[in-house]
């Protein structure tokens, strides 16, 4: 089972006079990744280190650490409570004691862990893609039985003829989806892979 967190959370701790900050959140995407953390490093730290991960897709980064020693190990703490579509940033203010490495990698990983631990968690639902093409006039209950499905809407384009619409569903949601969908349009409109 893969989880992700509901919102961002965050966990404090100081080490052996170094301070660490952990912040978790979400994410959708590697650019919304990028994003949380140029907006919560600090500036005034001395390593802001981080990873994320979603799907098969993951970055790590040890920002001036020893390599191996922060970015590896928040990398191993996501993957070890099965997190999936979350970025973990660990911001040190450095307290003058050196740690070693050894420490540093039981600092970084246990911070994170700690984080995540900390967190609220759903269960990640996985989805396939797909698209489908309306008229303008369908395009509101076809948006309606998107809803219902809990599919995700990843793009939408205006056309001649109306609207195509690029979204993922359950595999569990396909087959009543595709049901609702010919049934409000006479048989037209027909889910096809993304």
């Amino acid at each position: 089972m893969t989880w992700t967190l509901t919102a961002s959370c965050s966990y404090q701790e100081e080490i052996r006079k170094s301070r660490f900050l952990a912040l978790a959140a979400p994410v959708a995407d590697a650019a919304e990744a990028q994003r949380f953390i140029a907006a919560h490093s600090a500036p005034d730290a001395t390593h802001n280190c981080w990873a994320w991960k979603i799907g098969q897709q993951y970055r790590f980064n040890d920002d001036g650490e020893p390599g191996g020693t922060a970015g590896r190990p928040i990398l191993a703490a996501i993957e070890g409570q099965d997190f999936d579509q979350v970025v973990v940033l660990v911001i040190r203010w450095y307290g003058g004691i050196l740690l070693g490495t050894g420490g540093l990698v039981r600092a970084y990983g246990g911070c994170a862990a700690k984080c995540l631990q900390a967190g609220e968690r759903q269960q990640v639902i996985a989805r396939q893609a797909f698209r489908c093409h309306c008229s303008f006039a369908e395009h509101a209950l076809v948006r309606q039985r998107l809803a219902e499905a809990q599919a995700l809407i990843d793009e939408e384009r205006y056309l001649a003829d109306g609207v195509e619409l690029l979204f993922q569903v359950s595999a569990e949601r396909r087959e009543q989806l595709q049901r609702q969908l010919a049934d409000l349009s006479r048989g037209r409109i027909l889910l096809q892979d993304s």
